[in-house]
C-alpha cells in the first residue's frame, strides 16, 4: 500500500512545504530531518489536522482529500501518539486503553486488550492511576490506546523526545515489537539517527520544507554520506535472531555462518529477528583469522568498495556470508600495508562493546 501526498503550504514568510510524492507503507517509516525541516507538518496534513487547498492525500484507494473532498481525522481511522501523552488522568490505565476501543465499531475491531496489553507489557498496569506511572509506561499507555482504535495507520510524532534516555532504552523494545506484532503501518517522526536506525524500515529524508529522498534502512546506511551517521561516524545495522544467555552473560546473535557474541546486557528483549548497531570505527580487518585474541567477534567478509579518505580515515564496506553490509572504519596507511581492493577476501574483527541493542 502506498501514500500518495501532493501539497503546497506556506507558513509565515520564510517556510513552505512542498511535497509531492507516493510514500510505501510497509512496517515503518521514518520522517527524518533537522528541527522545522517540516516533519511534523507532514503528519498534520497525513493525519488531517491541516486543511490545505488543493491538496491531494490518498491512502491507498481511499482519497482522503482532494479537491473539495475532505476526510476529517476521525473517519480516516488514524492512531495519533506525541510527545506528551494524551491520557485522562481522572481514568486508570484500563479504562485509558478501553476510551477508543469502546468508540471503534465492533466490525472494525482487529485488536483487542489482552494483545495490545502483552505487546506493550501492560498487564501489571491496568488497575494503576495514569499519576502512578513513569514517563515511558504513559507513553506505553497512549500507544496501546492508540493500538485499540485498531487504526489503518499510525503516526507517532517524536514519541520519546520527551522521554530520558533510560526511559527510552526501556521503551524501545516495545516500539521494536509493536511494529513487528500489529501489522500496522507506522510514519514515525524523529530527529534521532539511533531512533531510525533501531526501527524504520524505509527513511523518509526531509530539508526546509522538502522530501531529499526516500530510501530503505539498508540504502540509507549504504551511504557513505548517510544523514543517518551521527556524530559517532558510519555505522552498520545487522539482522538476526538473537538466543539465550549462557554462562558468561553472552547471547549468539545471527546465523551460524555469521555468528556474534553479544552481551545479554546490549540486546534488545524482543523475540524473532532484532537489529544491532555496530559502529565502523569499531571493526578493524585483518588478512588472517587471529585465534590468540580477546575479541571474539570474527566474520569473514568480501570488500564491497572502499570510499575515498575523509579527515584522514576511510571507510571500506563489506559484505558478510549472508549478504549484509558490515562497514569498517580504518586508516588510507592500512589500506594500502593490507594491500585492499574491492572483492578481496579477509576478516572483521568487532568489538562486542560496539554491539547495541
Amino acid at each position: 500500500m502506498n501514500l500518495q501526498i501532493r501539497a503546497s503550504l506556506r507558513y509565515g514568510q520564510d517556510f513552505r512545504l512542498e511535497v509531492d510524492h507516493d510514500i510505501p507503507l510497509t512496517g515503518v517509516t521514518g520522517l527524518f530531518g533537522r528541527s522545522g525541516c517540516g516533519k511534523t507538518s507532514l503528519l498534520r496534513l497525513i493525519a488531517g489536522l491541516e486543511r490545505v487547498k488543493d491538496a491531494s492525500v490518498l491512502f491507498g484507494e481511499q482519497q482522503w482529500q482532494s479537491g473539495r473532498r475532505f476526510v476529517p481525522l476521525h473517519k480516516r481511522r488514524i492512531g495519533l501518539v506525541f510527545q506528551e501523552h494524551s491520557l485522562l488522568p481522572h481514568l486508570s490505565v484500563l479504562d485509558n486503553l478501553l476510551y477508543g476501543y469502546q468508540r471503534t465499531p465492533r466490525n472494525l475491531r482487529r485488536l483487542h486488550l489482552p494483545e495490545v496489553a502483552r505487546m506493550l507489557g501492560l498487564e501489571d498496569l491496568l488497575d494503576r492511576r495514569i499519576d502512578q506511572l513513569s514517563g515511558g509506561q504513559r507513553q506505553r499507555v497512549s500507544l496501546g490506546r492508540a493500538l485499540l482504535s485498531s487504526p489503518q495507520l499510525l503516526l507517532l510524532d517524536e514519541p520519546m523526545a520527551a522521554l530520558d534516555t533510560q526511559t527510552k532504552r526501556e521503551i524501545m523494545p516495545f516500539l521494536t515489537r509493536l511494529a513487528v506484532e500489529s501489522g500496522i503501518p507506522i510514519i514515525m517522526v524523529s530527529h534521532s539517527p539511533d531512533e531510525i536506525q533501531r526501527l524504520a524500515d524505509r527513511v523518509v529524508f526531509m530539508r526546509a520544507g522538502a522530501i531529499d529522498r526516500i530510501e530503505t534502512i539498508r540504502e540509507a546506511m549504504a551511504r557513505a554520506d548517510s544523514p543517518l551517521f551521527d556524530d559517532a561516524g558510519a555505522a552498520s545495522i545487522l539482522e538476526g535472531p538473537v538466543g539465550e544467555a549462557d554462562e558468561h552473560g553472552v547471547k549468539a546473535f545471527g546465523s551460524p555462518q555469521t555468528r556474534l557474541w553479544v552481551p545479554a546486557s546490549h540486546t534488545p528483549a524482543a523475540q524473532g529477528i532484532v537489529r544491532l548497531r555496530v559502529l565502523a570505527r569499531d571493526v578493524s580487518l585483518s588478512l588472517v583469522d587471529p585465534q590468540q585474541i580477546s575479541i571474539q567477534n570474527h566474520l569473514a567478509v568480501t570488500i564491497e568498495r572502499i570510499d575515498p579518505p575523509r579527515q584522514g580515515r576511510v571507510v571500506v564496506a563489506c559484505r558478510t556470508s549472508d549478504a549484509q553490509l558490515l562497514l569498517a572504519e580504518i586508516t588510507p596507511r592500512a589500506v594500502d600495508q593490507l594491500g585492499l581492493a574491492e572483492g578481496k577476501q579477509l576478516f572483521a574483527l568487532i568489538k562486542s562493546v560496539a554491539l547495541l541493542g
